[in-house]
């Protein structure tokens, strides 16, 4: 009896903390980040506009999709480059597939516990990022 309800503790348990994208995913995405031509600076930027990271591409970037309980965090990625035109890209949260299938097998404490309070029911759209650039027009004045 003692053996028995030992195991269904521990399943219960092992159900309790599974939710369908928490066991996919595992934590923060991995975001490819590439300029044309490469070696230009990308500053990210988060939901709240803190300086997340600041590095040189070609690189990958490795970003939290969680900003708050049932809320995906957002990026803003600036590319500098001397010559070329300042750009911007934005990384959007959406909602995982993956989250969906707590419908089927994390059930409602997957769906309403783990996943949204680990932030694995989102994923960061694009996650590969190639960004042109553009040559800065530079004017000249005659006198």
């Amino acid at each position: 009896m003692l053996k028995q309800f030992c195991m269904a503790t521990v399943l219960g348990a092992c159900a309790a903390m599974s939710g369908c994208a928490t066991i996919v995913h595992h934590g923060p995405r991995q975001v490819s980040v590439a300029s044309t031509p490469p070696g230009a600076k990308v500053s990210i930027y988060d939901r709240s506009n803190s300086l997340v990271q600041v590095s040189t591409t070609p690189f990958l970037a490795t970003l939290p999709t969680k900003f708050s309980y049932f809320k995906g965090q957002d990026y803003r990625l600036v590319f500098e480059l001397p010559a070329y035109a300042t750009a911007e890209v934005h990384l959007q949260s959406k909602v995982s597939r993956w989250y969906f299938g707590n419908l089927l097998f994390g059930g409602l404490l997957g769906m309403v516990i783990v996943d949204p309070s680990t932030g694995a029911m989102f994923n960061l759209a694009p996650d590969k990022i190639d960004q042109p650039l553009t040559a800065a027009q530079v004017e000249l004045i005659h006198n």
